[in-house]
């Protein structure tokens, strides 16, 4: 299989959260994983594959030890499955003369200007009527075309955009949907969009959770097509690599293999389907008692396993190399990244990295470390967050990406597929 061709389809597939999770979810069932629900009794049988759905935005599948009575210890991939965009407010439509827009909201942190001028779609979910009105009707949907479009003002009339210019989130980053007639009622304009959609009639439409997204493919560049460029890398990349891995490795006779995105951890993660809760720690938990062992046993069993943080490095920027570490520069196709911190934003630790070092090893993998600069402080990711929850030992680890949070992100091809390797290698011992 051409992996990185995959990729780009599944990227084309994964336009959100929910769409992410979706698209995961129809590769684990034509690979024989077996759907578990939480309100369920499970029942779980030696060298199984599974899989559950907590909510609609978060996913966990986990291959079964073989021989159960040795059950011995957890190996966990956790990944991220939201990328920063814009959300889609409650009554968005904007009409300025014959021009339609609509109001949203920033979702985490993007470059703004990044977005502009580019062929934007939309999609997520929608809440719809009910008999039981506990639970609504929801309806996933993906507009698929470019619909909209943020413009940039001319240079003409903003002569001095290219020195610099702060953007308004409320006012200069509305995307226009399109031209209307000025006598044309724009009230409720976009659930009629949704319904048509949807084959409902707009009064149905509760509500909605509807992003904006990127609507161009990722493409190979570089004089030897070995640079990835495309929206979403952060971080769909890891999501992609350690399920495609997960799916790829056969169950291993006394360990449980585990692959986990969460949502919302460009927001903090303090979610129902982000890291900051104990939801991972109650499903792994749920495994182990489904193999007839006891608690003690499961806390044992914490001592003896280990987590791979996956999200997106900084990658030496080659116009600002001023803005990295001076002794520690992580570049594209020159190795994964191992990440530290002083500050605990990033799990690992000198034993955790030795872990990382001692597999790439194993597999010919080439590595490198990555700390911040000591006057630029950087975010945090999954490892910290998920380890108030589940004391397991830690790595945080990455691929090397120029421009992250940008609408268009690049990495570096060799470094995407090592990272797949690295995973099957972790799965498989």
């Amino acid at each position: 299989m051409d992996k990185v061709k995959d990729f780009f389809e599944f990227l084309n597939n994964s336009t959100t959260s929910y769409q992410t999770v979706m698209e995961c979810e129809n590769r684990l069932i034509q690979a024989g994983f077996i759907k578990l629900e939480m309100q369920e009794v499970w029942s779980i049988s030696g060298w199984g594959k599974y899989y559950i759905k907590p909510y609609d935005s978060m996913l966990v599948a986990f291959t079964a030890a073989k021989e159960m009575h040795f059950l011995d210890r957890f190996k966990i991939i956790t990944t991220h499955n939201d990328s920063p965009c814009f959300k889609i407010k409650p009554n968005p439509e904007i009409k300025e003369g014959n021009v339609i827009k609509l109001n949203t909201e920033v979702y985490g942190g993007p470059i703004l200007n990044t977005w502009m001028d580019r062929p934007l779609s939309i999609a997520g979910k929608v809440a719809i009527c009910s008999e039981d009105i506990l639970k609504p009707q929801i309806k996933y949907l993906d507009f698929e075309a470019p619909l909209l479009t943020i413009p940039n003002q001319a240079i003409h009339l903003n002569r001095k955009v290219n020195e610099g210019m702060e953007l308004n989130k409320q006012t200069d980053m509305l995307p226009v949907l399109g031209i209307l007639d000025e006598s044309e009622e724009i009230k409720g304009y976009f659930n009629k969009r949704l319904a048509e959609l949807l084959s409902i009639n707009a009064e149905e439409i509760l509500g909605y959770d509807m992003y904006l997204y990127l609507k161009e493919e990722a493409e190979l560049t570089g004089a030897n097509k070995e640079i990835i460029c495309g929206p979403r890398l952060d971080n769909l990349a890891m999501v992609y690599a350690s399920f495609y891995s997960l799916i790829n490795t056969e169950p291993n006779p006394k360990d449980i293999q585990m692959a986990v995105c969460f949502n919302n951890e460009e927001i903090g993660s303090t979610t129902i389907e982000g890291a900051d809760s104990n939801l991972l720690s109650i499903i792994t938990e749920r495994i182990v008692l489904s193999f007839n062992k006891n608690r003690e046993h499961y806390h044992r069993m914490l001592k003896n396993s280990f987590i791979i943080s996956a999200d997106a490095a900084h990658a030496a920027h080659p116009n600002a190399l001023g803005k990295n570490d001076p002794t520690n520069i992580v570049s594209l196709n020159k190795g994964i990244a191992i990440k530290n911190s002083a500050k605990k934003s990033y799990a690992t630790d000198c034993e955790t990295s030795a872990i990382i070092m001692q597999l790439c090893k194993s597999c010919n993998l080439r590595y490198q470390s990555y700390v911040n600069r000591s006057d630029i402080p950087g975010g945090m990711t999954l490892g910290p967050v998920t380890a108030k929850y589940l004391p397991i030992k830690t790595a945080d680890i990455g691929v090397p990406m120029w421009a992250m949070h940008s609408a268009r992100e690049s990495m570096g091809k060799e470094d995407f597929l090592d990272m797949i390797k690295l995973m099957e290698v972790f799965y498989g011992l």
